[in-house]
């Protein structure tokens, strides 16, 4: 963890020079003076108190913020005291690639995680251009036993991110390096070495106005209004209330796609135009009823409605009603794609629909064993 000093009010005295100095080439492992970060400093001082450490009381917190970090050659794990993993993610630009890559990952152990079997904290800075911040986050990952996670577009900034997390044995990977590396291989051309964004504004693309377009259509669209419009649509959703239309709507309307949902509401009757539109276009929801009453009721309750003021909308007869009605639709319509939504993240069924989309769209759909994915 980051250490601080504190300050005497009598000025200190040079100390004796050394007989026959001998010039100390420079180095990673030279120790270097680096600018402060108060996140990290305030982390330390957390950290500390948690752990049971005595604290110097006699630096206040802002004079933490002003004092200058030493970066030593040599750097002490003094072991996790909480039992909580790090995991540093640094990025010289927004840091979506490094956050989202890690989110992923973290996805293939939610067996160890739920139980907490294996905690972990992840930690984002974003906007790190400077080696001198780079070195002062790396030193306090090896100091907690973290792991480094990185997307530096700048080679020199990525080299010393790799000589730093080897000096100081910190367990590290470059999301960036090598697939970059292969791509300019590739194409014959070398990358910028520039943040994503970097060096003026994002271009006006015909793509970026598509986008605003999709967006736009799909806000127009949402919770079956405008029907008239929905032969505009590239995609249809439509499932009962709580199957995530409207979020998944969003999620593939910035991807570029408009997007229109229709509810099916029990008793009330779907506008005709779903049933007069290109039927491959049409993805159908659905969702296992425990989970279903569990999201209504959460909802209910997130309106502060009391348990006795809550209607049928959230009892499971009427869930398995309202559930069934709707497979008797997707049924009398074989052409819609049912698809199960429990245990999914909207990113697993935007993926899904894409694919089946696509596929429609340029006639190569592989053969399959069940309707329903």
């Amino acid at each position: 963890m980051l250490t601080s000093t504190s300050f005497s009010l009598s000025k200190p005295q040079p100390p004796p020079p050394e007989p026959n100095p001998q010039p100390k080439p420079p180095s990673y492992t030279q120790t270097k003076k680096l600018k402060p970060t108060i996140k990290l400093n305030l982390w330390s001082r957390a950290r500390s108190i948690r752990s049971g450490r005595k604290l110097d009381r006699s630096t206040k917190p802002a004079q933490l913020a002003t004092q200058p970090v030493l970066i030593e050659d040599t750097v002490t794990f003094d072991g996790e005291d909480d039992g909580i993993k790090s995991i540093y993610m640094v990025s010289d630009g927004t840091g979506w690639t490094a956050e989202h890559s890690v989110s992923a990952a973290l996805g293939q152990f939610d067996h160890c995680l739920v139980d907490r079997a294996c905690a972990v904290n992840t930690h984002l800075f974003s906007g790190i251009d400077e080696i001198e911040r780079l070195m002062d986050i790396v030193k306090q990952a090896a100091k907690e036993g973290g792991m480094l996670v990185y997307t530096l577009a700048d080679p020199s900034m990525a080299t010393a991110a790799e000589k730093a997390c080897k000096l100081w044995g910190v367990k590290s990977i470059d999301v960036l390096g090598p697939i970059t590396e292969a791509i300019a291989s590739h194409l014959g051309v070398s990358p910028s070495g520039l943040p994503r964004g970097a060096g003026g504004q994002t271009a006006l693309t015909e793509d970026y106005f598509r986008r605003i377009e999709a967006i736009e259509f799909t806000i127009k669209q949402d919770d079956g209004a405008l029907p008239q419009n929905l032969h505009k649509a590239d995609i249809v959703l439509t499932g009962v209330s709580r199957t995530g239309k409207t979020p998944l709507s969003i999620y593939l309307a910035q991807k570029g796609y408009k997007v229109a949902n229709v509810p099916i509401v029990m008793g009330l009757a779907l506008p005709k135009t779903l049933f007069e539109i290109d039927p491959d276009k049409v993805f159908a929801l659905t969702i296992n009823p425990v989970v279903l009453q569990s999201i209504r009721r959460s909802r209910a309750k997130s309106l502060g409605l009391r348990a006795d003021e809550r209607t049928s909308y959230s009892e499971m007869d009427y869930v398995r009603g309202e559930l069934d009605y709707a497979g008797k639709t997707f049924a009398q319509n074989p052409r819609w794609r049912v698809i199960e939504v429990t245990s999914k993240a909207i990113e697993e069924t935007g993926a899904i629909i894409l694919r089946l989309f696509h596929d429609r769209k340029q006639k190569c759909s592989m053969p399959r064993i069940s309707k329903r994915y």
